[in-house]
C-alpha cells in the first residue's frame, strides 16, 4: 500500500497527464481510481479517445515528454504505438490508455473494472485540492511552536604541556640565532 506521500505525488502526475489529454484534443477523458483491493497493478487508469492514430500517438508521446520533463518519471513499458489504435504507457503507479473511440468502444475499460471510481479531470484537480486545503490546515493547527536549537559550547582549548612548549620555545630560539649570524 503506497504512503500518502507517494499517492500525492501519483495524483500530481495523472493530473498532468489529464492536462495534456486536453491540451491536444483527447476526447471523454476518465481517470478511474482503482479499487485497492481488487487491484494489485495500479493505483489510477486514465483513459482518453482520440479521433485518429496520429493523435493517439501525439498525445501519448506529450504525456511522456511532459511527465520526464517536469517530475523526472519514465514509463515502465509503452505498448502500441506503432499501430496507435490503443498506445498504453505503464508507469506503474498509474496506467495511461490512449485509445481510438472505435477501440475504447470495443473493451470497454470502464465497463470492465467496475469497482473502479470514475472520475473526470475537474473532479479529480478538486479532489487534489481539497486533500491538499485539509493536509495544510492540519499541519498548522496541530503545528508545535518551533524548539529552540541548542547551541554547542565551545570547545575549551586544549592545554599546553611542558614538551609543546619547549618545542615551540628551541623553535624560537632557532630562528633568532639564523638572524644574529647572518643566515637565513
Amino acid at each position: 500500500m503506497p504512503n500518502e506521500q507517494t499517492l500525492q505525488q501519483t495524483r500530481l502526475e495523472v493530473q498532468a497527464a489529464a492536462a495534456v489529454c486536453e491540451d491536444k484534443k483527447g476526447q471523454d477523458t476518465r481517470i478511474l481510481e482503482l479499487d485497492p483491493v481488487d487491484s494489485g497493478l495500479a493505483d489510477f487508469f486514465l483513459v482518453t479517445s482520440a479521433s485518429n492514430d496520429r493523435q493517439a500517438v501525439a498525445i501519448a508521446d506529450e504525456i511522456e515528454l511532459r511527465l520526464k520533463r517536469d517530475f523526472g518519471v519514465y514509463p515502465n513499458s509503452v505498448e502500441g504505438r506503432r499501430q496507435g489504435d490503443w498506445v498504453l504507457l505503464d508507469y506503474v503507479d498509474f496506467v495511461v490508455h490512449v485509445f481510438l473511440a472505435e477501440r475504447r468502444a470495443f473493451y470497454d475499460i470502464e465497463r470492465l473494472r467496475k469497482s473502479a471510481r470514475p472520475l473526470t479531470p475537474g473532479e479529480f484537480d478538486a479532489e487534489l485540492k481539497a486533500a491538499l486545503a485539509a493536509k495544510t490546515r492540519a499541519v498548522r493547527d496541530g503545528a508545535a511552536p518551533a524548539k529552540p536549537r541548542a547551541v554547542k559550547a565551545a570547545k575549551p582549548a586544549p592545554k599546553k604541556t611542558a614538551a609543546r612548549s619547549a618545542v615551540k620555545k628551541a623553535a624560537a630560539g632557532a630562528k633568532t640565532a639564523k638572524k644574529k649570524t647572518g643566515k637565513a
